[in-house]
């Protein structure tokens, strides 16, 4: 099963409602971002998804970062690098929660033939490349990123060319580090695996909006998301919790619908259709067969 993968025109369209004539211009080239600019608008966490693009973050606060099958939690300054092969997100922006990323494709770097960003070790899908900033690194790393936000400002006509270069120094700067040795360590694999299952369950829910689906109904999707076999994930849930990996997707899945009966005024075809059912028949066997009633005589209660 083909995994899905977010664009970087997704990300334009989420973050700005459509994109611009400058956007559809520079799609592919480069962006930059204050992240207090996110907390204060009240964005959201990125989808757990591959993405096309490369993403580099200064990130000031405390949080925790999901890489693949991995939880990385971090305090302070901290650089992180994103691989578009290598799905992840993090937990909620906390107010106070500051700093910078950048989103570029591999042809923003294609004219720089020595830096094929897919080799570079910063970039790979193994141990996460975080790394903690002391404040003398912090500074310079926020300099080259507000150099880099008033050149994009700017119309000096070689100015990617100039980003280009900043970019680079970051990443060469980066490279002389050693990444964060800060990384949580589960007792077993199975325990890991079994943990960022849970994560990526409970970071669906509550669903607050009718036009969002609840898509990793089955293990062999959520086993997809975490790039590992799905026999592996039921043998870790089957040794950490005694119980199927089913059963633990359909028992939060129960619990969700339920609540969206109760607190909602959403009528059932449409509470069926969030929770990922083909239609309002499936649905009201699930929830009979989960809970002995119908939906609708559950909501009377």
């Amino acid at each position: 099963m083909a995994k899905a993968t977010a664009s970087l025109e997704a990300f334009y369209r989420d973050k700005f409602g459509s994109l611009t004539e400058d956007l559809q211009k520079n799609i592919g080239q480069f962006n930059v971002f204050r992240i207090e600019d996110r907390v204060r608008t009240g964005a959201t966490s990125p989808t757990f998804v591959r993405r096309d693009f490369f993403k580099i973050m200064l990130f000031r606060g405390d949080n925790i970062f999901h890489y693949g099958d991995q939880s990385v939690p971090v305090s302070g300054n901290t650089l992180l690098f994103f691989h578009p092969q290598a799905p992840y997100t993090y937990e909620p922006l906390k107010p106070g929660t500051s700093g910078y990323f950048c989103v570029f494709r591999d042809e923003f770097f294609k004219e720089n033939l020595r830096l094929e960003l897919g080799k570079l070790p910063l970039f790979t899908t193994g141990t996460p490349p975080v790394f903690s900033l002391d404040e003398e690194k912090a500074g310079e790393v926020t300099l080259i990123f507000e150099k880099v936000i008033r050149e994009l400002d700017s119309d000096y006509t070689y100015k990617y060319e100039l980003i280009r270069a900043y970019i680079s120094e970051l990443i060469y700067l980066t490279m002389k580090l050693q990444p964060a040795g800060n990384r949580y360590e589960h007792p077993d694999a199975a325990s890991r695996i079994t943990a960022v299952f849970t994560e990526l369950l409970e970071r669906q829910f509550p669903i607050e909006s009718a036009s969002r689906r609840f898509e990793l109904r089955s293990p062999k999707v959520i086993a997809d998301k975490l790039s590992v076999h799905v026999n592996s994930l039921n043998r870790a849930i089957k040794k950490t919790t005694g119980r199927t990996t089913t059963d633990l997707i359909f028992e939060r899945l129960t619990a969700e619908a339920k609540a969206l009966l109760k607190h909602t005024t959403w009528n059932i075809a449409e509470i069926s259709y969030v929770l990922g059912f083909e239609d309002q028949a499936h649905f009201n066997n699930f929830f009979r067969k989960q809970t002995t009633m119908s939906p609708s005589d559950f909501r009377q209660v």
